[in-house]
């Protein structure tokens, strides 16, 4: 499909103030409902802001995406671990079991604007697996989508369990069904995401997860987040994103603050799959967090307010808030912000 680079849906908000919801979706190739508010600009560290150089009709102060059509809210998302259907072996090992399904799936992903993605049980991003090292896992793919799609899992697997086109389970045309089974090693943050040619757009379309495996002594008690970084491709082009996002819409984190209480361990897993930019990265404000690449180590080896991460990159930030308020995150890098990542932490007693 035709369209403007990303830049140029940004050099362009300014000029789509005013002119129509219709004009946006032309210009990310896409389909636009009717705006359902008003229409307003500001910038980037504004009281309330989240927009700035695309705060055309894409993203009115107030309004939102309709999350119960999409089939899932980010706020959901955030503590949505799912440790699979749990038994033993004959042996005595746990046995951890899923059935995960593909769809192609038209999403609201800005208010009005509609994006036709891939997803992995019809959420971006798919389900948080979570397990124990050592435990036997065992994963029931079934591809509804009109789509070849695979499964591949980061982390250490026999090579017939890699979700590689050519190898072993190899590629699951639509309509098929196949099994992973491999053993979760080693712990760690890791993800999934789909294997399948042109690798960026299906990753890009949403086939991507997040992966836990905690360590045989599990980490200390904590409130828990799962964060996946992605973006938005709308116009095809593969030449970069028009929307960033966490957790599947972007500024949703605006709209509703990521609520944790003073002094708690937070501990936040934190995963890049953006496609199409080299680096993304994390910054908090007000704060300092410990910090874990990988997870794979139970020491961090930084304290910082400030990450980077390359294209499935991923750490595990650790941090406790000392005041009281509401403090922003986002991507330090101002384009990637105004379009979409950033987010409050909201901070109660």
């Amino acid at each position: 499909m035709g369209g403007a680079s990303r830049r140029g849906f940004l050099a362009g908000g300014g000029a789509l103030l005013g002119i129509g919801g219709a004009a946006v979706a032309a210009r990310a190739g896409l389909s636009q409902a009717q705006p359902r508010t008003e229409q307003t600009g500001h910038g980037m560290h504004g009281a309330v802001a989240h927009g700035g150089g695309a705060s055309g009709p894409t993203f009115r102060i107030g309004s939102t995406v309709d999350h119960d059509a999409n089939g899932f809210n980010p706020t959901d998302i955030l503590r949505d671990f799912d440790y699979g259907t749990v038994s033993k072996t004959r042996d005595g090992r746990t046995l951890r079991e899923w059935e995960i399904a593909s769809t192609d799936k038209e999403l609201e992903v800005a208010p009005g604007v509609k994006f036709p993605a891939w997803v992995f049980d019809g959420r971006i991003p798919g389900p948080t697996l979570r397990c124990t090292e050592g435990d036997l896992l065992r994963i029931t793919f079934t591809n509804g989508s009109q789509h070849p799609h695979t499964m591949h899992f980061h982390g250490i697997h026999p090579a017939a369990m890699d979700g590689t086109p050519g190898l072993g389970a190899g590629l699951i045309e639509p309509g098929q069904t196949t099994v992973y089974e491999f053993d979760a090693t080693p712990f760690g943050l890791h993800l999934y995401h789909c294997h399948v040619g042109p690798l960026a757009e299906h990753i890009a379309r949403g086939m991507y997860g997040t992966f836990i495996v905690d360590p045989p002594q599990p980490r200390p008690a904590a409130d828990e987040l799962v964060m996946v970084q992605h973006g938005y491709n709308t116009t095809f082009d593969a030449e970069g994103n028009q929307l960033y996002a966490v957790n599947g819409i972007p500024f949703h984190y605006m709209h509703e603050p990521v609520r944790v209480k003073r002094n708690e361990l937070v501990r936040i897993y934190l995963v890049n799959v953006l496609e199409y930019d080299p680096i993304n990265s994390f910054h908090i404000h007000g704060n300092f967090f410990d910090y874990y690449p990988t997870g794979t180590r139970l020491q961090p080896t930084e304290y910082t307010d400030t990450i980077v991460q390359g294209q499935g990159q991923r750490g595990i930030c650790e941090l406790r808030f000392p005041y009281p308020g509401k403090y922003m995150f986002h991507a330090h890098k101002s384009e990637f912000a105004e379009l979409g990542w950033m987010g409050f932490f909201e901070v109660t007693e």
